[in-house]
């Protein structure tokens, strides 16, 4: 059966409910006055919709607005990234961190450019799936998802995700947002209130159609069926937006990336749109609807405005004027794919009702499996990130997933090849070749370089090949192929050591005379390759990098200080002396233990005199 809607008359006496009350501010009465003006100027009677929307991109914005005054636009060239909000119902998983991961990777990267960037994360933390997980762990919704959210603070900072701001949708500001930005779609006509009789799913937190459903009215993502219900709900007028949202893929075809995420898109909204519900009547958990203190405002309606809230976090008194104003529109959002629906129809069509700027792009990227199947708690196999950073460290995890996995597909992980693909990349092409060449300086030249790596470079083809690596390799970055980037970064390590082996200094240093000479320059060449990979493999391994730099003679504060303008071949002094060689990144060994009953138990030990740090202790953990 599909959904069935039933119109009721809708309340809108909320407009003027608090025009006269004493706490009302008078930016929102103004705002509230205007929206009143907008919807009878117009002849817009917010009780029904027009289902025809005029086709100019003038009509897709309403003209109300809140003017408060005082907000500074950032720079035109900055960029603003978000992840999703992760729903704290459970704590975090592999796939929330990956898509994390990645979207630090990137941020890093526009920060190298010198881009002033806002990468914003954080916790969506409203709805019947939280309420019901706080109940089952005996704790009461708030104090639940600040366990959550905590937890996932303290997983970005294991992984070294420098974001710049994490917005909690139960935060006062975000209420404030969503509130204002309701009242805007309000007046825009596109808030009606009816009955609704359908098929929904709990997981999803979603009304779902009948012909999206397998057998039984199970649902293809959670594989549970989904409950007949029928409620007495607020609707969002998606239908009407319906040629708006073609228009705009037909112009700007990198709107939903990759291009076969937008043949899906595309392909949804041909099919025809339909109007839903944006608010809950059987949740007490939630933000309350302006009109009507019985329903809550549904879960995602409420956590996507979260990309806008989160830039008004440092403000007295959030409007949706000063957020916008502090950075929207987002440059990318970055989803999983199953999520894509919300962010690239619901998302945009709420936007233009709102009269708000869309983002620029939204990337759906794939999902992960381990040793070939899905993961899941009924079959044992799930993969917990702070366990993989606990056992390998940041470095390794951040590498192997943004190496292997491109960015768009979905992506496998098994132990064997984690292992492999990480002793291989940072330990052997990487660690090594710094290694060793730093212990040839020590010997041979007191760890201080003869020349600049200008001068050493003259005539020799190598220096050629990094910098045409380099170029490539932000050309991936740019285009969000991170797997790609990290490619070529490992060409140019690749080359280093084919340029090391060719040239044998070790062998030069003991002809004497101008051969020593020679082999005392070819370490200062191959010093310098593995200081531009450092700041070409940043965005992906911070630490690693950071490391790599230490050992070149440099500081912290100079590490922090590099751009990408500093890949360009040049960079090493004369005269500048080089730190003990120590291994930057230890070999992962695999050691068969054999156990009672005769099971083998593959334990990944990394070097013995380094001792990982202890981790604090979640408070989440006695609750899973």
């Amino acid at each position: 059966m599909s959904g069935r809607v039933f119109r009721n008359s809708q309340n809108t006496l909320w407009l003027f409910s608090s025009l006269t009350s004493p706490s009302t501010t008078t930016s929102s009465i103004k705002f509230k006055t205007t929206c009143i003006k907008n919807v009878f100027l117009n002849r817009r009677n917010v009780l029904s919709f027009s289902p025809k929307p005029s086709s100019s991109s003038s009509a897709l914005f309403c003209s109300c607005s809140s003017n408060d005054g005082g907000a500074q636009s950032i720079t035109p060239d900055a960029f603003i990234l978000t992840t999703p909000l992760y729903y704290v119902n459970a704590p975090p998983h592999m796939g929330s961190a990956y898509t994390t991961i990645a979207a630090d990777a990137i941020a890093r990267f526009h920060r190298l450019l010198g881009k002033k960037v806002i990468f914003i994360t954080g916790t969506d933390e409203h709805g019947e799936k939280i309420a019901t997980a706080a109940a089952a762990s005996g704790s009461s919704p708030i104090e639940h998802c600040s366990n959550m959210s905590q937890a996932y603070k303290f997983l970005w900072k294991d992984l070294d995700i420098a974001y710049d701001k994490f917005i909690r949708t139960t935060d006062s500001s975000h209420e404030e947002i969503v509130k204002e930005f309701y009242a805007r779609v309000l007046a825009s006509g596109d808030i009606y209130r009816a009955d609704y009789e359908g098929l929904y799913c709990v997981g999803c937190e979603e009304y779902k159609d009948e012909k999206e459903l397998l057998e039984n009215n199970c649902c293809p993502m959670h594989l549970k069926p989904c409950e007949a219900r029928k409620e007495d709900n607020y609707f969002f007028a998606l239908s009407k937006y319906q040629k708006s949202l073609e228009e705009v893929l037909a112009r700007n075809p990198d709107f939903v990336q990759p291009s076969y995420r937008l043949n899906e898109v595309q392909s949804w909204i041909k099919s025809g749109l339909r109007d839903f519900s944006i608010s809950r009547a059987s949740v007490d958990w939630g933000i309350p609807v302006p009109c009507d203190e019985k329903q809550t405002i549904y879960v995602w309606f409420d956590a996507l405005l979260g990309y806008v809230s989160a830039l008004s976090l440092e403000q007295e008194k959030p409007t949706l004027q000063h957020a916008t104003a502090s950075g929207w529109p987002a440059s990318l959002h970055l989803i999983g794919k199953d999520i894509l629906r919300f962010h690239a129809v619901y998302w945009p069509a709420m936007l233009m009702s709102a009269g708000l700027s869309l983002p620029k792009m939204v990337f759906g990227h794939g999902f992960l499996t381990k040793d070939g199947m899905k993961m899941g708690k009924s079959l044992g196999n799930t993969l917990e990130p702070k366990d993989l950073v606990l056992r390998f460290g940041s470095d390794a995890v951040r590498y192997f997933f943004l190496r292997e996995v491109e960015l768009g597909n979905d992506g496998d992980y098994s132990e064997e090849r984690f292992v492999n693909i990480v002793n291989a990349h940072l330990a052997n092409t990487i660690g090594n070749l710094l290694n060793r060449t730093l212990g040839l300086l020590k010997k041979n030249c007191n760890s201080t370089l003869i020349v600049d790596s200008v001068t050493a470079a003259e005539g020799i083809a190598l220096k050629d090949t990094v910098e045409k690596l380099v170029e490539t390799s932000k050309d991936h970055y740019e285009n969000l192929s991170l797997s790609l980037a990290c490619e070529a970064v490992l060409e140019i390590g690749n080359a280093g050591n084919l340029y090391m082996d060719e040239r044998a200094p070790w062998s030069l240093f003991k002809k004497g005379g101008d051969a020593s000479e020679a082999a005392a320059k070819d370490l200062v060449v191959i010093l310098e390759v593995v200081r531009i990979i450092a700041v070409a493999l940043a965005p992906v391994t911070p630490s690693l990098c950071s490391r790599i730099y230490s050992q070149l003679g440099y500081s912290n504060d100079q590490f922090e200080a590099v751009t990408w303008s500093d890949t360009r071949w040049g960079g090493l002094k004369g005269g500048q002396v080089m730190a003990q060689a120590i291994p930057i990144f230890a070999r992962i060994e695999i050691i068969s233990e054999e156990e009672n009953g005769g099971e083998t138990l593959k334990k990944a030990v990394k070097d013995k005199k380094r001792k990982p740090k202890p981790k604090p202790q979640l408070a989440v953990e006695a609750q899973s």
